[in-house]
Order: structure tokens, then C-alpha cells, then sequence
């Protein structure tokens, strides 16, 4: 069997523990870890990534794309238990996770997800027995609603593309950890102003396929390859590069 491995993240003490399993396991088995630990997908050792996106510091990623992704790593942390507000303008692309998450005996949508307007709210208190995953859904050049205070809460600001903004504001330059799927040049080319990246990474950014990513974090450069499970794949459809 492949031994997975965990991104290092800034500030990381809840790192997820190696899953003994390799990614085609994946179809057979929960995607998630312990509490906040989740399966990203396969590196091109065919090890599982790992990422503690949920953690005891307050914490920011980033992921630029289509929605796939973000719904997918939505859909990851509530198998860990985790709360998921999602903040958007386009509230029926993420009705997905309401159905997952169940209704109430009452046939109300589980509190687990919320999915709210754009604009400023309480949020509920994080903990360890319940982080909170605040899913920011606000266009490429967010606001910051809802920066991350609290241990256990982690801000999860979703990008359709990188716009030249971006640069300057706090959501990509203090994100702890960046999900990048395929960049047309333009683009890439501004990611490597704003993360100080070198040329062949510009251009394995222009040359992903739509089930891969790369994960930037601290000292962290590696390409992945999203794997899906059965349910997943019943809820979000095939892996996609678009929404």
C-alpha cells in the first residue's frame, strides 16, 4: 500500500496522520482523516495528499477555478463533522451540499451547512469537536466578510480566476494554503508575481489537466490529482475543470 502525505501548512499542529491506503481505496473508504485532516488527492507517486484545512489557528485558503473543487473539499470537511457556511451570490450552485448533508425529522436541511447571502453575519463558535469551514463564494476579488479570529475556523475564499487585484488584497497574499487548477498565461504570469514563482511553474500551471491542481503552501509546490469517490461523484457529477 502507498503512505500518504500530509501539506505542511504554517503553524501546523493538527497535522492529519498517514492513511495507509492507496487513492483507488478512496471508492471503499470515508475521503477524510481524523478531525480537519482531508484527502486532497494523489501526488504522481500515487501517495494520498492530505491537508489539515481545519486546525487550532485561524486559517485562510484559497482555491482558483471552477466549483468542482470547492464543493468537493466542502463536501470532505463535513465528513469530518465540521460546520460549512457558504457565502455567495449564487446560492442554487451550492444546494448540492444541503442535499447531501440530510434533512431533519422535520424536513428542514441539517444545520451542518448554511448557505447565506453576501454580506456581514455571526458566525457560529468553532471548536475542536466542531470547526467551522466559512466558504466565501464572492467573485475574484472578495471582501473580507468573515476573516478567520478563532482557533478551528478556517475562511475558504473561492476564485474563478486570479484578477490583477488579487494581488493586493489579503485572501491570496496571507492564504495558508493555495488549490490551483490550470491558468491561462495571463494568469499564471500573475501568480507568479504575487507567490514569487519560477518560470516552469508558470508553465505547469498553463499545462494541468481538469483533474489536476497544485497545491502552494508553505515551502509546498505539488501537483495532485483529484480523485473522487462513488457518492461524490453521485453528488458533484465527473471531475471538472469549470463549474
Amino acid at each position: 500500500m502507498s503512505r500518504s502525505r500530509t501539506i505542511d501548512v504554517p503553524g501546523n499542529k493538527a497535522a492529519a496522520p498517514e492513511f495507509l491506503v492507496t487513492p483507488e481505496t478512496l471508492d471503499a473508504i470515508s475521503p477524510s482523516g481524523d478531525r480537519g485532516g482531508v484527502i486532497i488527492g494523489s501526488n504522481p507517486q500515487n501517495e494520498a495528499e492530505a491537508a489539515s484545512i481545519l486546525r487550532p489557528h485561524p486559517t485562510r485558503m484559497v482555491t482558483v477555478g471552477g466549483l468542482y473543487l470547492a464543493r468537493q473539499l466542502a463536501l470532505r470537511a463535513m465528513a469530518t463533522g465540521a460546520w460549512v457556511i457558504v457565502a455567495t451570490g449564487r446560492p442554487g450552485a451550492w444546494k448540492t451540499l444541503e442535499r447531501a448533508a440530510g434533512q431533519t425529522p422535520d424536513g428542514k436541511p441539517v444545520p451542518l451547512v448554511q448557505i447565506r447571502r453576501l454580506a456581514p453575519f455571526d458566525l457560529p463558535r468553532s471548536s475542536e469537536d466542531t470547526p467551522l469551514l466559512v466558504i466565501h463564494d464572492g467573485g475574484a476579488v472578495p471582501q473580507e466578510l468573515f476573516p478567520p479570529r478563532a482557533p478551528w475556523q478556517t475562511t475558504m475564499y473561492v476564485l474563478p480566476y486570479l484578477h490583477p487585484q488579487v494581488s493586493s488584497g489579503t485572501a491570496a497574499n496571507t492564504a495558508d494554503l493555495v488549490l490551483l487548477q490550470r491558468l491561462p498565461l495571463n494568469q499564471a504570469q500573475l501568480a507568479q508575481r504575487i507567490w514569487s514563482l519560477m518560470n516552469n511553474q508558470v508553465q505547469q500551471m498553463t499545462q494541468l489537466k481538469d483533474d489536476q491542481v497544485i497545491a502552494l503552501g508553505n515551502m509546498t509546490w505539488t501537483l495532485i490529482r483529484l480523485v473522487t469517490n462513488k457518492k461524490e461523484q453521485e453528488i458533484l457529477g465527473p471531475i471538472r475543470r469549470g463549474d
